[in-house]
């Protein structure tokens, strides 16, 4: 890869792709800030969960939230690792929870929710070789981005691998009602009415069903020097 390069990735893929780890682990390589977007929207149906006089179908009471200046979203960084902050709060170790990630998608169908936090986004990608993952980075949050990566594979394999994350830290869950949750979770983000899931034009497919870890890793890694070494 050539030296001096502004460097400008987008990941999008449904949940459960892998993008978060993958993507740390991406960036870590290429010696970049690695943003995980979904852990913003995460923040925001933390703070739905948290006041149960707040609706995640609400269009109306989300979008006064963000005009009233009730929740503040923010990131910042320790090394390779990204704190999200909620209303200036560490909440990061709180976001991985399967009510969490189902408030999160719930909140995330709304444009006033979307524009807020692309907005963020945005700006925090204006100055700095930054990869963002999410589930629009490559169609609206980095349109221009040199490379764009889809990163997939089938529900069963994404369903499985979050089923072994969850157990691995100590949350009790059941194969079939991860599957369940996550087939809902896919729906919802392809038929949202703003920024539905989709992949970009121009984005590169990665199916990583079956794929260990590195193999995958391995692959993106291989997509993002092809690219710069060509410019």
């Amino acid at each position: 890869m050539k030296n001096n390069q502004f460097i400008s990735i987008a990941v999008d893929g449904p949940v459960g792709a892998g993008k978060s780890t993958l993507c740390d682990a991406l960036a870590r390589r290429l010696g970049i800030v690695h943003l995980d977007t979904g852990a913003m929207y995460r923040a925001f149906g933390l703070y739905v969960l948290r006041h149960q006089d707040i609706s995640p179908d609400d269009e109306e009471a989300l979008g006064r939230l963000i005009r009233e200046g009730q929740i503040n979203i923010g990131v910042s960084f320790e090394g390779d690792s990204q704190i999200t902050l909620l209303n200036g709060k560490d909440v990061t170790k709180q976001l991985r929870g399967e009510a969490v990630g189902t408030a999160a998608s719930a909140v995330s169908r709304f444009s006033a929710v979307r524009r807020y936090l692309v907005s963020l986004q945005q700006e925090l990608a204006k100055e700095r070789s930054l990869l963002i993952d999410g589930r629009d980075i490559g169609t609206v949050v980095l349109p221009d981005a040199k490379v764009k990566i889809f990163l997939t594979a089938s529900v069963e394999d994404r369903a499985l691998r979050r089923f072994h994350q969850l157990i691995d830290a100590g949350i009790d869950a059941d194969y079939a009602t991860v599957l369940k949750d996550m087939i809902a979770r896919d729906e919802q983000d392809q038929n949202r009415q703003t920024d539905p899931l989709r992949p970009a034009q121009d984005a590169i497919i990665l199916d990583t069903t079956n794929l260990k870890f590195e193999e995958s890793l391995q692959k993106m890694l291989a997509i993002v020097c092809e690219v710069y070494e060509q410019n």
